[in-house]
C-alpha cells in the first residue's frame, strides 16, 4: 500500500491527543490500543522511507566470550 505524509501526520496527531480513531478521507480506522497505533506509525514511516530510497538502518550485535 502507498502511504502519504498526510496519513502519517493524522496518525501522529491522534497519538499526541490520545485518540485511537483516525480518518483518512472517507475511511476511518479505530485502533484497539495506543501500542497498535504506534505500530501503524512505524509501518507508515518505514514504507515512506523505503519509497523515498532511504536505506533501512539495521543494528547487529555480536556477543562473544572465551570458553574457560
Amino acid at each position: 500500500m502507498t502511504y502519504t505524509l498526510a496519513q502519517l501526520d493524522a496518525l501522529k496527531r491522534a497519538l499526541a491527543t490520545g485518540e485511537r480513531r483516525v480518518s483518512f478521507g472517507d475511511k476511518t480506522i479505530e485502533y484497539r490500543s495506543i501500542e497498535e497505533l504506534q505500530a501503524a506509525i512505524r509501518t507508515v514511516e518505514d514504507e515512506l522511507a523505503r519509497a523515498s530510497g532511504v536505506p533501512t538502518t539495521r543494528q547487529i550485535r555480536i556477543d562473544t566470550r572465551k570458553a574457560t
